[in-house]
């Protein structure tokens, strides 16, 4: 390959977004095997493997899996994912207001569709509907047995919380909600009538889709 069509020189050139996930992962791994150069190697790891969404989800173990990725390339691939994880966070910190079910399904879209475990998190909210914060308060299965609302609405007092948004994940992809989520969704909208803090919404995160227990009608008595 002449070296001015290399990913890494070409990046100096064209800059990076104009390379391909192809080049942008042969830059990560820097070297290939005996039978492939790093090109080629990125190219078969994508092809073969569901391409970016399987970097996003697989653990170093599956990387190292493959054939001519080791425990260093498959550390750097990972780094590089959670740092691109944790870049998102940061720059989605700029307060941003809520208006809609759709605004709160963005803001953790992307780092929560790809998670293999339930996550249960809630968004924090001013008077203005500004974005005070997020905590994660469980991880597993959601049952209303574990996500207690003293826990949940203890946090929310700290924060001065005006009002908050419940969002939780299903890993299978289909936000449809369960008996048990609109359960846990009936308990807290009811420990928060009491205390003083609403519940604007409760959102369930899927690949890519989100469901609005609000537009639902499951927050009407």
């Amino acid at each position: 390959m002449p070296p001015d069509q290399r990913p890494r020189e070409r990046l100096f050139v064209v800059g990076p977004e104009s390379l391909s996930n192809t080049e942008l992962l042969a830059i990560l791994l820097r070297t290939g095997t005996v039978e492939e150069t790093s090109l080629d190697l990125a190219k078969r790891i994508l092809n073969q493997n569901g391409g970016l969404r399987f970097l996003a989800e697989s653990d170093v173990e599956q990387l190292k899996n493959i054939h001519g990725v080791g425990t260093a390339k498959a550390a750097q691939i990972k780094a590089a994912v959670e740092l691109g994880k944790r870049i998102f966070s940061i720059s989605s910190w700029e307060s941003p207001s809520i208006k809609s079910p759709q605004d709160a399904a963005n803001l953790l879209m992307d780092s929560m569709r790809y998670l293999d475990r339930e996550h249960f998190k809630v968004v924090y909210l001013n008077s203005k509907n500004r974005v005070l914060g997020v905590d994660l308060i469980s991880i597993g299965t959601l049952n209303a047995s574990l996500v207690h609302p003293r826990e949940l609405f203890k946090k929310a007092v700290v924060r001065s919380a005006a009002g908050i948004i419940l969002v939780h994940n299903h890993p299978s992809g289909d936000p449809h909600p369960s008996e048990e989520d609109k359960l846990v969704t009936k308990r807290m909208v009811e420990a928060g009538e009491i205390i003083g803090i609403e519940v604007l919404d409760h959102i369930i995160i899927g690949d890519g889709i989100y469901v609005s227990l609000r537009e639902m009608g499951c927050f009407t008595s």
